[in-house]
């Protein structure tokens, strides 16, 4: 038991659960959407990267609650007792199942079959044969979907702002100042338009209930 609760492997652990955290959960998604509407309003750095990462990461752990909670009664009712190598097998696989169902659900089918399909060429020879219950091919194929979908999402929510800062581009040269640069004067009002329809919080809503069953 000693051997199994060692620094270095509790550390190696903890830096799997991170990395856990930014693959199998909405955090690409997320930040990407939210990174791009602060560049689309015209804000370099505000809200700081800090900021923006931490409300994607606080999101993914309110939407993935479910998964966690599958996950830890999977770990607890595998019964194991980390004796050996063989319960800490039985309890990845236990622990694991609920993400990969979670990773199957918001996977994009195509991107999948792209995988399984290039996998036949990337392992010829090793005797692997790729299928799309092979979490190596899940967790790409799903940061792929979560990406596609997020540029997606930012792409429509990026019109309303191009469109503020064509009008206002469009009066400054009607009214002969073109020395005024044209965000000076842009930034305010999608500000303001972003605030009047309550910008942040339809923008999560949204994105929140695009994970509900």
């Amino acid at each position: 038991m000693e051997e199994f609760s060692s620094p270095l492997l509790l550390g190696f652990v903890a830096s799997l659960a991170l990395v856990a955290m930014l693959t199998l959960t909405s955090f690409v998604k997320l930040s990407i959407v939210f990174m791009i509407v602060r560049q689309a309003l015209g804000l370099q750095q505000v809200p700081s990267n800090i900021i923006l990462l931490a409300l994607a990461l606080f999101l993914s752990i309110f939407i993935s609650m479910p998964v966690f909670n599958a996950a830890v009664i999977g770990i607890s009712e595998s019964g194991v007792t980390l004796d050996g190598p063989a319960d800490l097998i039985r309890m990845y696989r236990a622990g694991i199942a609920p993400f990969q169902a979670f990773l199957t659900q918001n996977i994009d089918p195509e991107h999948s079959e792209f995988l399984v399909q290039v996998s036949a060429e990337v392992w010829r020879g090793s005797g692997m044969v790729g299928s799309p219950d092979d979490l190596v091919i899940q967790i790409p194929a799903f940061m792929v979907s979560e990406m596609t979908e997020a540029f997606r999402i930012a792409f429509l929510l990026y019109l309303p702002f191009i469109a503020v800062d064509l009008a206002v581009t469009g009066i400054l040269m009607a009214l002969g100042m073109q020395m005024v640069q044209p965000n000076i004067i842009a930034v305010p009002f999608k500000l303001l338009v972003f605030l009047a329809v309550d910008g942040w919080g339809r923008m999560v809503e949204g994105l929140v209930m695009g994970y509900a069953v």
